[in-house]
């Protein structure tokens, strides 16, 4: 037997998030960080309205909220005059906005949660090496000691970076480029009357081309904002050494930026004037952009910046490998259940790479061109940056729209909902405050008392065919008699459920552990079902 269930490398946002989805699923997990304490940096700072729903999921969206504050929106100056004032405003049905957090805070809400659910870091822990075979993975650890120790688990992920030492050692191809550009950044405060909650980005165009820039990020905090510029000379790192894959990406070492740094480009680009204060640490950056050719080999996987690297445009990197976890941990937990299909490991590559390549294909865009460059319209380019856009159809484990219907499609994410009503509560849910804590989740529609009569039948099929691994709810119309129904009832009070996803009467709906779609059967007893049940349980 193995040592652990699962030996998750790297301790920044998406490996504890990783942990944290296996703890609370009850897997042993080892998470284990080479650097003997948390960052106290700002690096990654906004969080994406799609990560506020993963951690409603987890549990911890609410101390994510006491801690971030509104992102609003941008400011767009070019050559000190404003261009443009972008509003991130989404539609209704969306339960979280925009908001922004310094990474090491992200870092602390999730450590705590997986203090929580039994789990701790390993820091001062660095990997090695290690080997897999058909039985599991065997690892070399250094420890804070000093000593070596080996240790074994059923799988191995990397969420150790974009140096990672996982990716290399797995032989994944990492390929793409670097950009030429320096910089640096800065968590500074400043004293300007710009409205709170906006970015600021001020650029100086000249001969068509950009030769300067400041981007700037609010954070909690008085007129608080993380600043990322272009090095002067007098700091340039160049020539710098890449790692033994070719790869410049992330913090580099050497002198850090002073405030006398920052204020010089705040004199140049700040559309007010402007003077910086209270800095709380600051570096010089390079960013590349690369992507693995797959996304795991055998026991073995790698997620976040193992992954993909790219510019922090739209603030997808964090957010992204945030996403890579939630999809690959119900899958892992599963595998170490021994309830997986064959191919339930293989979709999370299949699900997971295409989502990385348009990720970075679009911020190396948007990095040239900017945002406002892209030619989708307002209300899709805002929510592909929320990352709501994001999905899996064609999936090998996701069902077909046959027909298309109005609504999500099989691999969509699943749409919240209000009006929601149990009898016995006095105020209405959400529907993702029904779904919450689940696994998997069949949902049943019905708008006419005739279409009961086979849920019960559903339902036990169903659960048989999941191994006792899924919830079953009936979501009915206003009206229905549902006396004596051995299922969980909720109400459509305002019709929202059977707006947002187009339902019908006797429709099913199966809703994944990470929040998507599986499948919608037009009829909940459709043998269908439990063919795409079986794409996932063994």
């Amino acid at each position: 037997m193995a040592d652990v269930d699962v030996l998750v490398v790297g301790a920044g946002p998406v490996g504890l998030t990783m942990a944290c989805e296996l703890r609370r699923r009850g897997v042993r997990c080892r998470l284990i960080d080479r650097l003997p304490a948390p960052q106290p940096f700002a690096k990654a700072v906004g969080i994406q309205p799609r990560t506020l729903e993963i951690w409603d999921r987890m549990g911890i969206v609410r101390e994510a909220l006491e801690a971030a504050v509104p992102l609003r929106g941008q400011l767009l100056y070019v050559n000190g005059v404003q261009q443009a004032r972008i509003e991130l405003t989404l539609p209704p049905d969306v339960p979280y906005r925009f908001a922004a957090l310094p990474q090491n805070d992200t870092e602390r809400l999730l450590e705590g949660a997986l203090t929580r659910w039994g789990g701790r870091v390993e820091r001062g822990t660095e990997l090695l090496g290690f080997a897999q075979d058909a039985g599991g993975v065997r690892a070399r650890l250094a420890l804070p000691t000093g000593e070596q120790e080996g240790t074994s688990a059923e799988f191995l992920v990397g969420c150790d970076g974009a140096h990672s030492v996982v990716r290399t050692t797995l032989g994944l191809g990492f390929a793409g480029g670097a950009f030429p550009e320096e910089y640096m950044l800065g968590d500074v405060e400043v004293d300007w009357d710009l409205p709170p909650g906006y970015a600021v980005r001020s650029l100086h165009r000249s001969e068509g081309r950009t030769d300067d820039l400041l981007v700037c990020i609010p954070l909690p905090g008085r007129r608080r904002y993380r600043m990322s510029m272009l090095v002067p000379p007098a700091l340039s790192r160049r020539p710098q050494r890449p790692d033994e894959e070719g790869v410049l990406h992330g913090l580099e070492d050497g002198p850090a930026p002073g405030l006398a740094d920052i204020q010089t480009v705040l004199d140049r680009l700040a559309p007010r004037p402007a003077t910086a204060t209270a800095l709380r640490w600051s570096s010089v950056f390079r960013i590349s952009h690369r992507l693995v050719d797959r996304y795991g080999e055998g026991r073995v996987f790698v997620a976040g910046d193992a992954a993909h690297i790219h510019p922090p445009t739209g603030a997808q990197g964090m957010n992204t490998g945030i996403q890579d976890a939630c999809n690959l941990a119900w899958k892992l937990a599963m595998a170490v259940r021994a309830t997986a299909s064959e191919g339930l490991l293989s979709s999370y590559h299949a699900e997971r790479r295409p989502v990385g390549e348009e990720v970075v294909q679009r911020t190396v865009r948007h990095a040239g061109e900017g945002v406002p460059a892209d030619p989708d319209d307002p209300s899709t380019l805002i929510r592909r940056e929320a990352q709501l856009l994001v999905g899996y159809r064609g999936s090998p484990i996701v069902g077909t729209d046959h027909p298309p219907r109005q609504g999500p499609a099989p691999g969509d994410r699943a749409p919240d909902c209000g009006g929601l009503r149990y009898d016995l509560a006095a105020f209405p849910s959400r529907l993702f405050d029904v779904l919450r804590g689940d696994e998997h989740t069949l949902l049943l529609y019905a708008d006419g008392e005739d279409q009961l009569t086979s849920f019960a039948g559903v339902a036990d099929a169903a659960r048989a065919r999941a191994h006792g691994q899924l919830a079953v709810r009936v979501i009915v119309a206003p009206g229905l008699r549902t006396d004596g129904l051995p299922l969980p009832v909720v109400l459509d009070g305002r019709d929202a459920f059977r707006q947002s996803y187009g339902a019908h009467g006797g429709e099913g709906f199966l809703i994944r552990p990470d929040g998507y779609l599986g499948l919608r059967p037009a009829l909940a007893g459709d043998p269908e079902l439990l063919a795409q049940l079986a794409l996932t349980f063994r």
